[in-house]
């Protein structure tokens, strides 16, 4: 019976630094975390990039684009949420002309292709949470560009998987 309050204290010492990590991590994913997840892009930060994937050599398209199709669901999921269907489908209408242009630019010497199927990939389960939450009418444009961003995703995969 002696020893059962110095193994609880043995414990609570060794919790402690766990605990500090624990809360160091969650702090960090609330700041920084909506920046990385672009639920804080600008219009014109949007823009900045789509010019700057324009006229970006061939190999650095794909992951730029794959950025663009990233944060562009993310805005179609504010603008969704907040009621806008009509400018929410306006975006992803521009989320299938990007995942457009990343199929035509998929090529052999793509750089940061893991880190673009990666992008694809995680804006392809943020989507389908977007469609479980939408109205019956804004369904058919998420639903065709889900299908795109999925056979997107399964070409990347395999240009990854081929290298």
């Amino acid at each position: 019976m002696g020893l059962q309050p110095e193994w609880r204290l043995s414990v609570r010492r060794e919790m402690r630094p766990v605990s500090a990590a624990v809360v160091l991590s969650v702090l960090s994913l609330l700041y920084v975390g909506p920046k990385a997840w672009g639920l804080v892009e600008s219009p014109a930060a949007l823009a900045a990039l789509q010019d700057k994937a324009d006229q970006s050599r061939p190999k650095d398209r794909c992951f730029l684009y794959a950025e663009l199709v990233s944060q562009m669901t993310d805005r179609a999921s504010q603008q969704f949420n907040s009621g806008d269907s009509v400018q929410g489908s306006m975006s992803l209408e521009l989320v299938q002309r990007y995942a457009e242009k990343i199929q035509m630019g998929v090529a052999d010497d793509t750089k940061k292709l893991k880190g673009a199927e990666a992008l694809i990939r995680r804006t392809v389960f943020r989507l389908k949470d977007i469609m479980h939450e939408a109205s019956y009418e804004d369904r058919p444009v998420m639903e065709a560009t889900l299908r795109q961003l999925n056979e997107l995703q399964m070409r990347l995969m395999m240009q990854v998987f081929k290298k």
